[in-house]
């Protein structure tokens, strides 16, 4: 039945017509903006897990930024304390071309002191945008990943490297007690002794023995010296000063340590003289101010060994911390690279088929508008029953 009122196939063609233009609109906005899903209108669930993506990626971008900081700070110091240690054999050869009697010990000394300047350049110099590791205990702490968890909560994670001081300040002294039977005992900064053939007397070393600290020994004229480690405590150094006496091979005289005290035995059939003390070295190097060797020869070259391993050790350490943070820096990256190519799966526009679709929704457009051309002739028929 024919209406003039109700255009029945009009308003089909014209539903027709709305519904092909909606999906012209939708698929020309994915063209042109590439993404399928661009508000939380077009897919709620997809826009709030890709836009809590695209956050982290932002803060794994600021992370590698961080990292990058980190990597190049670490890398300025592990790279000085390559050249210090450089620079402390190249000591190590003089001292040892010293311990000849016939050689010019004074020039030679000169010569061990423009190379100790140069170290004292160098670690001054050793900073990355006003930080230096190695100076101070400090300890740095550099972003290196946010964790979130099946809550959605977040966590950040941080990467931790502690300066090694190859400073040459000397630091003040630390406690320790020297107690036996040879009349001398007492506790003072540094201990003293002269021991009587037979006796024993204890080195216990108190306080808190701390990175960098330095150890010296004197007995019967032989000087020694050992420098705190990263992670040792008192019963590291009294092990040191075992293994020093012993080492020595001073005959009659021996060491034994239990915790952190050394009990010295004297058998040598005279009396030896025994001197200790423990320094907060606030410079890890601070021994190398005490090396002479016109006056002690022999000391120094002790003392140079016990810096070149310390020094050798905070190379390592620094070395372990870049290495770490390098990975951890790639690692970032291509997690940052996998949540983009995640985040484009659940988001970007597949325009392969947005082209192919555009092309038929634009022929479906020509023809609801020819269907609803044909329904709006529809009345016509009617007044033609009046003429």
């Amino acid at each position: 039945m024919n209406s003039l009122l109700t255009n029945t196939s009009a308003m089909v063609a014209l539903q027709n017509l709305r519904s092909v233009n909606k999906d012209l609109n939708m698929v020309q906005e994915q063209i042109s903006t590439g993404k399928k899903v661009g508000n939380a209108k077009d897919n709620a669930a997809i826009f709030a897990i890709s836009t809590v993506m695209q956050s982290d990626v932002k803060g794994f971008e600021a992370i590698n930024q961080s990292l990058n900081l980190g990597a190049s700070s670490v890398g300025v110091a592990r790279g000085a304390a390559e050249k210090v240690t450089e620079l402390l054999t190249e000591i190590k050869g003089l001292v040892v071309a010293a311990q000849e009697e016939n050689v010019d010990r004074a020039k030679i000394q000169t010569d061990i002191g423009q190379l100790r300047d140069q170290i004292s350049s160098i670690v001054d110099a050793a900073q990355f945008n006003g930080l230096n590791f190695l100076k101070g205990s400090d300890t740095t702490s550099f972003l290196a990943s946010l964790d979130r968890d099946s809550g959605g909560s977040v966590t950040a994670s941080n990467i931790s490297v502690s300066a090694q001081s190859l400073e040459l300040t000397a630091g003040t002294a630390v406690a320790s007690t020297l107690t036996g039977t040879t009349g001398a005992n007492g506790t003072a900064d540094s201990a003293a002794a002269l021991v009587a053939t037979g006796n024993d007397f204890t080195l216990t070393v108190t306080g808190t023995v701390a990175d960098g600290n330095v150890l010296e020994l004197k007995i019967d004229g032989t000087r020694f010296s050992y420098t705190v480690d990263t992670g040792e405590d008192e019963t590291d150094v009294a092990n040191a000063i075992n293994n020093a006496i012993n080492d020595a091979g001073i005959a009659g005289v021996t060491a034994a340590v239990a915790g952190g005290t050394v009990t010295i035995s004297n058998a040598t059939g005279g009396a030896v003289a025994f001197e200790a003390a423990v320094t907060d070295g606030s410079g890890g190097l601070a021994g190398l101010t005490g090396i002479n060797v016109e006056s002690d020869p022999t000391g120094a070259l002790s003392e140079i060994e016990d810096l070149i391993d310390y020094a050798v050790d905070v190379s390592a350490e620094f070395g372990s911390a870049q290495k770490r943070i390098e990975i951890q820096n790639e690692f970032v990256t291509n997690l940052t690279d996998s949540l983009k190519t995640g985040i484009g799966a659940l988001t970007d526009a597949d325009l392969e088929a947005a082209s192919a679709r555009l092309q038929s929704l634009q022929v479906q457009q020509q023809l609801g508008i020819q269907a609803l051309s044909i329904a709006n002739q529809s009345p016509n028929s009617i007044l033609g029953l009046f003429r």
